[in-house]
């Protein structure tokens, strides 16, 4: 079961004539993913991969059935793009691009906010069902089917993760990329919500970093409300505080968003925290045995 994605769902590519978009529409398309269109403004007509090009959002929406969009869109060009997709009717938007402007991503939200538009990002990897359907960027060989949900800022420590679980022998029902922007569309709790109730779902790992306070208010969501098991990487343990390491969001300020906070926070709700990456498949393993009996 997915909780967003499934085989059938109908997907378009905006920038699909551009060397990431055609790449890795080639790639989804090998995955199993059901691209219906591609929009790329004075290419209507053209073809990728099979994929028929459209010159706008509309022509993809009315004449392919699109349903969900990703952006291979400079940052730039980012805001006009999705407010395009949003306006025409697109339920779920995967923002791929890095370095959107803070104030194009918040009025972005807002607006997707007042459409019932979900946003996924920016700055993130993508998500995926596995052996169903992925969208964005990920490598198709690390998502097999299996009971974990995997909701990630980090998309190289998710690819570590998934594909070390993989390894050993375990498989992912849902992975989600929020992206590693200080704002983003969904958050740790709106998917941890989705992850709770799925039944293919039998344990979550979130992947977490430094800085913000998202790890926090989602412990505090998992001690209330959350009855299948926990664990969590965090990175940043060794960031010194005030400087950014790698994604915009991963920043220590005021003393707030530190990497022992958060492990505190998540502790206390009863999740298990992986001290390194190469410990989160056996303590996945333990928990799996120990919780349901697998």
């Amino acid at each position: 079961m997915s909780i967003v994605l499934t085989e059938s769902t109908k997907v378009i590519v905006q920038g699909i004539t551009g060397k990431q978009g055609s790449f890795h529409t080639e790639q989804m398309l090998q995955y199993g993913t059901r691209i219906v269109a591609g929009v790329s403004p004075g290419h209507g007509g053209e073809t990728i991969s099979e994929v028929p090009v459209c010159n706008t959002v509309k022509e993809a929406v009315e004449g392919f059935g699109g349903e969900v969009s990703v952006l291979f869109v400079p940052a730039p060009f980012v805001k006009d793009a999705a407010i395009e997709a949003i306006h025409n009717g697109i339920k779920l938007l995967v923002l791929l691009t890095e370095h959107v402007p803070i104030k194009d991503t918040i009025a972005l939200i807002a607006y997707a906010k007042q459409k019932g538009t979900t946003i996924v990002g920016p700055n993130t990897f993508g998500l995926a069902t596995s052996g169903l359907s992925k969208i964005g960027i990920a490598p198709n060989r690390y998502f097999v089917p299996g009971p974990v949900g995997v909701i990630s800022r980090s998309g190289t420590l998710s690819y570590e993760i998934v594909g070390a679980l993989a390894a050993e022998g375990i498989g992912t029902s849902s992975v989600v990329g929020l992206g590693g922007d200080r704002i983003v569309g969904l958050d740790f709790i709106d998917v941890i919500k989705d992850l709770e109730q799925d039944p293919s779902t039998k344990l979550i790992v979130m992947i977490g970093e430094i800085g913000g306070s998202a790890e926090e208010k989602a412990a505090t969501y998992i001690k209330q409300h959350v009855k299948k098991p926990v664990v969590a990487y965090l990175a940043g343990k060794s960031a010194p505080p005030g400087k950014t390491m790698g994604h915009a969001g991963a920043i220590v300020e005021r003393g707030k968003g530190t990497f022992e906070g958060k492990v505190k926070a998540l502790e206390q709700a009863g999740v298990s925290v992986a001290t390194v990456t190469f410990e989160v498949p056996s303590i996945v393993a333990l928990r799996l045995q120990n919780e349901t009996g697998m």
